[in-house]
């Protein structure tokens, strides 16, 4: 097995759970994913038909209810990681919030109209990670923008002088490490 592969549960809509291994990103294609399950078989799953795969700690063969685990599907308060704060609807009506980054991957995410990766509200889960397909999703709503309070700081400092910071440049040569 590849060191890439996690382990993943994929929860359909009507319930049914399915265990294997999944790659971190880039496992869509054609509108299918094709999971290899913990016998070592390869099976696919047509994306429209799931509604979140949860990349967890541990399988928990024996749960067949909740095996994902999640606990919480929203955020008791402002959320202490850095990223988006969304809230989605599913089509089922189902609601769920969770962090997710502003980064390349979620660009990509959106102009591919895939997906999108989460941060469950619960950071002691057995769920670790969740990607919803967009075509499971209803409504997609942002709570608001969280950061780290060292980074608010610094762009209130910024704004409060009035100037970005610049490299600073000195003309002092550099120092020789040997006598030459």
């Amino acid at each position: 097995m590849a060191p890439a592969q996690k382990k993943v549960i994929l929860r359909s809509f009507t319930n049914e759970l399915a265990w294997g291994y999944l790659p971190q990103s880039g496992f869509l294609r054609d509108g299918q994913i094709t999971l290899m399950a913990t016998d070592g078989r390869l099976t696919p799953y047509p994306v429209k038909a799931l509604k979140r795969i949860a990349y967890i700690r541990d399988f928990n063969l024996d749960d067949k209810v909740d095996p994902e685990r999640i606990g919480r599907m929203t955020f008791p308060a402002r959320p202490r990681g850095d990223g988006i704060w969304l809230k989605l609807t599913f089509r089922d009506d189902e609601l769920l919030e969770g962090l997710t980054t502003l980064d390349m991957a979620f660009a990509d995410t959106l102009l591919d109209d895939h997906g999108l990766f989460l941060t469950p509200p619960d950071p002691r889960s057995n769920t670790l990670r969740l990607f919803v397909p967009r075509m499971a999703l209803n409504s997609i709503e942002v709570l608001g923008f969280v950061t780290a309070p060292s980074l608010r700081l610094a762009a209130q400092r910024a704004a409060q002088s009035g100037t970005k910071s610049k490299p600073r440049v000195t003309t002092d040569t550099q120092p020789s490490l040997f006598d030459e």
